[in-house]
């Protein structure tokens, strides 16, 4: 017989921002380790509207850590504990029989609470709206081996390419920085050929849109890097700094 777990959940409950937000605290039991933890809010929720209770509002699509839009704190951190992962890869086996587990919403300025462990993170779609594409006309799409990139170029733009704007760095940086955001979709196109024409003008208009969204400077502690869930490197904002000169 596999054996189940129980947790107790402290979960951050806030209408709407004119609200005054609170801890509650829900104990769960007979969860199975295979559980994902947003399968264990789902069970929550089911009890909660069979009590005719508000659910919880969390924010999720993929639940394959592909989508970005799951985030929030577990225990204080960034999607948890456990690295290069998103709060829907984890699961009810990473925890210990009995823990009280923490969960609260990213906190910074420039994502507003929506409720609950949702955020708005429509801040960073704006950064992306500044330059962060190719807009010139280059006529029909050329062949694929048309341009010649090398595997170490392609390889390093694709890394860059990896992140899904899910707004860790943000909330684990004490200045809630987008820096990190905002150098990997820079690093990306920049990388690249396609990318070299509008180099300079997008790197100055995107770290302009980062500053009037109300995001910090970096505060170079490098926890950014450590909660990302595609581990893009911190180095990639010092070459962000040097773009825009």
């Amino acid at each position: 017989m596999t054996p189940t777990l129980s947790l107790t959940l402290r979960i951050w409950r806030q209408e709407h921002q004119q609200t005054k937000g609170t801890f509650q605290t829900y104990t769960l039991q007979g969860l199975s380790p295979d559980l994902s933890l947003l399968e264990v809010l789902d069970q929550l929720n089911d009890q909660l509207i069979r009590s005719d209770e508000r659910p919880i509002y969390f924010e999720h699509d993929c639940r394959e850590g592909i989508c970005g839009s799951c985030g929030f704190l577990v225990n204080g951190q960034a999607h948890g504990s456990q690295r290069a992962t998103t709060v829907c890869q984890l699961y009810v086996r990473e925890f210990q029989d009995g823990e009280t587990v923490t969960l609260e919403p990213w906190r910074a300025a420039a994502f507003p609470l929506i409720q609950d462990l949702a955020v708005e993170r429509s801040a960073l779609d704006r950064i992306i709206a500044a330059g962060g594409y190719c807009s010139i006309n280059t006529g029909q799409a050329p062949d694929g081996n048309a341009m010649l990139i090398g595997q170490e170029q392609a390889l390093s733009a694709f890394e860059t390419a990896t992140c899904i704007g899910c707004g860790a760095c943000v909330a684990s940086c004490r200045n809630a920085s987008a820096s990190l955001f905002t150098a990997a979709k820079l690093a990306h196109l920049g990388q690249l050929p396609q990318g070299q024409p509008e180099r300079r003008s997008r790197a100055r208009s995107m770290q302009a849109a980062m500053e009037q969204e109300g995001f910090g400077s970096c505060s170079s502690n490098l926890e950014c890097e450590a909660v990302c869930p595609k581990e893009i490197s911190a180095d990639w904002i010092s070459w962000m700094n040097g773009e825009a000169r």
